[in-house]
Parts: C-alpha cells; structure tokens; sequence
C-alpha cells in the first residue's frame, strides 16, 4: 500500500497547528508600547481583571488625594456612630471635615479658624441647622481618648469663671463656678456641647467629657453630611481581628467611645463616636 498520502499534512494536523502559532507570534506586541495598547484593549481574561481592578484602584486613590487636597486631614471623612449631635447628625452619618485653618470665616474667634455658636448667634453664621462650627476634637488632648464631634458654643480663658456666661440648662445642678465642673477654666478653649437636647443636656466641660478645648486639640471642623453612608464603615469597625489565644486586637482605625466619669446623678450619656474613614 502506497503512504504517499499520510506524509501530507491534512487538515486541522500539526501543519495548520504550526501556521497559527506562527500567525501568532507574528501579531504579538513586541515593544514597550505596544503591549500597553494591548492591555488597555484586551477584552477577555486576566489581563481584562486586572485592568479592571488596576482603573478602581486607581479612582479610589485619586478621589482620596483629591478629597486630602481639599480637607488637609487624613482621613478626610469621618462615621458617626451614636445620636449625640441628633437631629443634625445621626449615627451612620458620613461626614466630611477639614481643617479649621483650611477655610476660616471672618467670624471665627480669634486664630482659631472656628466660629463659635455664641458668635454666630449674633452674626448669623450656621453649620448644620445651627448657630457655629461643629468640630471634632481630642478630649484633653489625648490621642488615646476618642475624639468627640460636638458645637463649639464659646470661648474661655485660662482662669475665667465662665457660670455666668454659661446658659443655665446645660450646667446640670450647679448654682455657682465652685459647683460646675472645669470652672474657673483649667485652660483656655472651647465649651463644647452635642446638639441633642435629650442625651447631652450638659456641656462637655460640666459632665467631665474634656477641658476647655484648646486649639490645638481641634481635628478639624465639619462640613457636609452624607447620611447613611458611614454604615458600611461602622460595620467594618466592629471586627476585631483574632491575632492568638487571649489577644483581640482592635483596627487601628477604629475610634471607640470614652466612657465618661460617673457623677451623683448617674453615668453621663456618651458623646458621639466617631470612625475615621476614606
């Protein structure tokens, strides 16, 4: 029998086999450039995933660095997590802040860039349906502690008695300075109080949260409320990563609410916590 025949290639053999690798090889980029073009075009794949994933990136972390340009703080945005300053703010709330240096009004009290609500009273200056900045701050300048979102609503100096100048229903029972706590002020600052009538009567500074807050205590002041949009955050922030047997350890991001200390009338309310996000 002749084989004549098998010696030559047939279709769909190795010989068409050989033609489309060399078909191949021949389409391959085969500079710097052209497999950029290549994977900026590619449809399928992992090179497409990856693309995908490289462009989301990409976005997150210029809409980040644009957000820190405006703000000047990092993070710039932060998740409300209790009801102290309600109804202008409620838990879950993502608010924006920047720095209190970053945009200040002619209002403010003195090099604070803050606007106090006793000043804004009387100019009319608001932020959140009422009179003055809210800012969030250290209390007594602790990194340790966490930091409060609360009204700024005046000022004091080292040494001053400021009862009279206080509105008598945010100073709990005190009749006098020598019955209200942090007066005469400690240090000169803010009297800072949450908007929620119910939950935070009193002023910070009277319940013990902090001392008068300093300047250099201020994160920063909020400026635009996104309700809702902290709650995926919060939840973030509940799960504590198990590291080994009797260990938890917290995300590093989390902002936790310091208890404040217990007076004859009971446990203070909290003041409203915070988590920093992006």
């Amino acid at each position: 029998m002749s084989s004549s025949g098998d010696d030559r290639p047939r279709s769909g053999d190795g010989g068409s086999s050989r033609r489309d690798t060399r078909t191949d090889e021949r389409e391959r980029p085969r500079t710097v450039r052209g497999w950029l073009g290549w994977f900026w075009t590619v449809e399928r794949g992992g090179a497409a995933v990856l693309r995908e994933f490289l462009i989301s990136a990409g976005a997150v972390l210029l809409v980040g660095l644009l957000l820190f340009s405006v703000s000047g703080i990092w993070p710039p945005m932060v998740a409300i997590e209790s009801g102290s300053m309600e109804p202008n703010m409620k838990a879950n709330d993502l608010v924006f802040i920047t720095d209190n240096d970053r945009f200040v009004n002619d209002d403010a009290h003195a090099d604070t860039g803050v606007v106090t609500a006793e000043t804004g009273s009387e100019t009319g200056y608001e932020k959140f349906n009422g009179p003055g900045d809210v800012i969030v701050f250290e209390p007594n300048g602790s990194d340790r502690q966490v930091p409060i979102i609360h009204r700024a609503h005046f000022w004091v100096d080292e040494g001053e008695n400021w009862y009279d100048k206080a509105d008598p229903d945010h100073v709990g029972s005190a009749e006098n300075c020598e019955e209200l706590r942090n007066c005469p002020a400690p240090n000169e600052g803010f009297i800072t109080k949450g908007d929620n009538e119910v939950t935070n009567e009193r002023y910070d500074q009277a319940r013990g949260l902090s001392g008068p807050v300093k300047t250099e205590w201020v994160i920063g002041t909020a400026e635009i409320r996104v309700p809702w949009l902290g709650w995926v955050r919060l939840q973030l922030a509940e799960l504590a990563i198990v590291t080994g047997p009797g260990m938890t350890i917290e995300p590093a991001t989390e902002l936790r609410t310091a208890e404040p200390p217990t007076t004859s009338t009971g446990a203070n309310p909290p003041a409203d916590r915070i988590s920093p996000t992006v």
